[in-house]
């Protein structure tokens, strides 16, 4: 199957990221996590942050894909990762949203953006979600009181996906790619899957 990497043409006036969609299946298959304030107490009201953090692009994620040349695979490299995360503050495009890629929103917005740079000391972990080094993190306040108590609370949009314009690089097809091992390496790799099982 083939493997198209997606890069930024900078060339281009309309590359890169232009909007973030929630959506029940995001493409990366990353579930964002919703945001809870411990207690504003307003006039002994709790009232929730409206929060929504989630991965915005995963380096190197392959993400299926079906077209009119029919199915294939993209991925987006760290480097392309953090000039659309880029791009995307510089071009003031922090309030475009929508709902499914299809329904435009208001009242969503990018309020925190950052790249994942250390396995370990990330706010990502914080809130149990394990993304790899080089990804887009995201945090978008809800002031849409709709969206929020239908979509979000009831669980029906589970995640983020970008919407933008790249152009693409293609590579080989990595089916054809078959990795050579001696007879120790095997051995040492079947040890190895024993050893990791019993932990």
């Amino acid at each position: 199957m083939r493997i198209v990497e997606l890069i930024l043409d900078e060339e281009m006036e309309d590359s890169g990221v232009e909007a973030i969609s929630i959506v029940e299946s995001p493409a990366i298959e990353s579930d964002f996590v919703a945001l809870k304030n411990e207690e504003i107490k307003l006039a002994e009201i709790s009232k929730e942050k409206k929060i929504l953090m989630g991965a915005l692009l995963i380096p190197n994620k392959p993400i299926y894909r079906q077209g009119d040349d029919g199915e294939y695979y993209i991925f987006f490299s760290k480097d392309t990762i953090a000039k659309a995360s880029q791009m995307y503050l510089k071009n003031g495009y922090q309030k475009n949203s929508t709902l499914e890629h299809e329904q435009t929103l208001s009242g969503l917005t990018l309020v925190e953006s950052w790249l994942v740079e250390d396995e370990v000391h990330d706010k990502s972990r914080k809130y149990g979600l394990n993304v790899p080094v080089g990804t887009w993190m995201g945090s978008v306040k809800v002031d849409n009181e709709d969206i929020w108590q239908e979509y979000v609370k009831k669980g029906i949009v589970k995640g983020f996906s970008i919407e933008g314009y790249f152009a693409d690089k293609m590579e080989s097809p990595k089916d054809s790619i078959k990795e050579k091992m001696s007879s120790d390496d095997l051995i040492l790799s079947e040890i190895k899957n024993i050893l990791n099982a019993n932990k």
